[in-house]
């Protein structure tokens, strides 16, 4: 019996991985009109086949749009060579659904790792009369979703019920782009659509919700952004 079952196991590996190879066009072409001719009298082998097309589906819309690296799309063939060797049935599913996730994951990492230019530039933010006691500094970094600014300020006293920070770019124009608000400026993520290049200053505003959208003018913190690298 444990014989028996071990040579059923096999078989049913290498007619799973055929099934894998049929439904990704891989299949060698003298066993494809054969194994389409056992698909079409088995309602069981259709149901298998529509599994494994579901699952090449999945991994092919998870991959839609996205330029992959020339490495990765290496490692991406050499798992789908790798799958296509017999294996207990139980386990293709499963093997499918976990390449699909890393195939997922090292696109969203590799989309994620060139997503900045490296372009890099430096704030220092004195205070004004409002709050003589504060200081801060911002690093404005390019991505390209926009320029991601991280402030990190102290001095600045929490404001809530209705008041809160607003941080500024402005260029020599004096033409202003708000680029966020806050409470409190330990540790706070901002974001801009313009380059620091063109809108070189940056000030921390005391604001109200009151509807207005312009500037009050009540500047906490004022710096320039400098000190471009690569």
């Amino acid at each position: 019996m444990p014989m028996r079952r071990g040579r059923e196991d096999e078989a049913g590996g290498r007619e799973t991985a055929e099934l894998a190879a049929l439904a990704d066009g891989s299949l060698a072409p003298e066993r494809r009109s054969s194994l389409e001719a056992a698909v079409a009298e088995s309602p069981e082998l259709a149901e298998r086949l529509a599994e494994q097309q579901r699952a090449v589906a999945l991994a092919r819309s998870a991959v839609a749009g996205v330029e992959a690296p020339a490495g990765l799309r290496a490692r991406i063939e050499a798992q789908q060579r790798l799958r296509r060797r017999p294996a207990p049935r139980r386990l293709v599913l499963v093997g499918a659904a976990a390449a699909v996730s890393a195939l997922a994951l090292g696109i969203g990492l590799a989309v994620f790792g060139s997503g900045t230019s490296g372009e890099r530039f430096e704030a220092a933010l004195g205070p004004t009369d409002l709050v003589p006691g504060a200081k801060g500094e911002a690093t404005l970094t390019e991505t390209t979703s926009g320029w991601r600014i991280e402030l990190r300020a102290t001095g600045l006293p929490r404001l809530a019920d209705g008041r809160f920070y607003e941080a500024w770019l402005r260029n020599p124009a004096g033409v202003l782009v708000p680029i966020g608000t806050f409470n409190e400026g330990r540790r706070v993520t901002l974001w801009a659509g313009v380059s620091p290049k063109e809108f070189p200053t940056l000030t921390v505003t005391r604001e109200r919700a009151d509807g207005a959208q312009a500037s009050s003018g009540q500047k906490v913190l004022v710096g320039t952004a400098d000190g471009a690298s690569r």
